[in-house]
């Protein structure tokens, strides 16, 4: 499947996607992240808004927010163990700010011009790497990888990537997967859909390295939560059998052409309703694949 390229914006693309990918010689019949499985069981029309027509969406001062607080997390780690205490970490929140901006001019359009809005944001992202420090003391962490671009290809050729913010490893080789979440943690309700994500890349991290890793921590600070969870080697054979079934329904609206609109909880989030049929609205003539 082949689509045109990228939007220039911060959004929405996908870690995965900017980090490209690293199979050559292969004939690759497609690819998925968690981020692009989650789309299309949500709504398959915001799968194809984002996949296929690769519609640009506005940045939004909670998805920056978390772009800002991910590097500053990213960093931390390039100092000394000793210099890793909150204080040092506020103080690197501006420039992870200027060199978004840098990478991303639009983000900028977010806050008007010498205004208010943009001394309280920058206040939400030292209120949130705060809380980091309450569930986590970095001074005691030596990650083995941090923003590790991750990738798999199945029997089926379908390769599974993504990008891990943290990997650790203990001595007797045991592996953690920890992810940071910006927001606060989710209900009960919704909780083995957090823990996709985790499994997905727990699932190509088992694949690329033969070994299941032993913990998935999903760390919440916009809560100051940590949700822990141990899968074996049954979970992420279901998590592989989960996405290539998504893959399958993926193909089959494809080449029928055919993405329907979904209403739920996100849509009052989408950038997208002025062209969702679920709103009235009317979705771009289908992209000509190659």
């Amino acid at each position: 499947m082949t689509s045109a390229p990228p939007s220039a914006g911060l959004e929405p693309a996908d870690p995965s996607e900017r980090g490209g990918t690293r199979v050559d010689g292969v004939e690759v019949l497609g690819a998925l992240s968690p981020s692009r499985v989650g789309d299309f069981l949500n709504c398959p029309l915001l799968y194809r808004f984002r996949s296929i027509d690769r519609l640009p969406e506005p940045a939004s001062p909670a998805a920056v927010r978390g772009t800002v607080v991910h590097r500053v997390l990213e960093q931390l780690f390039d100092l000394p163990a000793g210099e890793r205490v909150p204080s040092v970490a506020e103080t690197m929140i501006a420039p992870a700010w200027t060199e978004l901006q840098e990478l991303e001019p639009a983000v900028t359009e977010m806050f008007p011009a010498d205004g208010p809005e943009i001394a309280a944001w920058l206040e939400s992202c030292r209120d949130v790497l705060a809380r980091y420090f309450d569930l986590e003391d970095p001074r005691q962490l030596e990650p083995a990888d941090r923003e590790l671009y991750v990738e798999t290809l199945t029997d089926s050729k379908l390769l599974l990537r993504g990008v891990i913010d943290r990997v650790d490893v203990a001595p007797d080789g045991s592996i953690r997967i920890c992810d940071y979440k910006t927001g606060p943690s989710p209900s009960e309700m919704f909780e083995g859909k957090a823990l996709f994500q985790l499994k997905f890349y727990a699932l190509v991290l088992w694949r690329m390295r033969g070994v299941v890793p032993r913990m998935l921590q999903l760390v919440y600070l916009g809560n100051s939560e940590v949700l822990r969870y141990e899968p074996d080697e049954q979970d992420l054979l279901a998590t592989e059998r989960k996405v290539l079934a998504v893959w399958d329904a993926i193909r089959t609206a494809t080449e029928k052409r055919e993405f329907e609109a979904r209403k739920g909880a996100g849509c009052r989030w989408c950038a997208h309703q002025a062209l969702c049929p679920a709103y009235d609205g009317t979705p771009p003539p289908y992209p000509v694949q190659d």
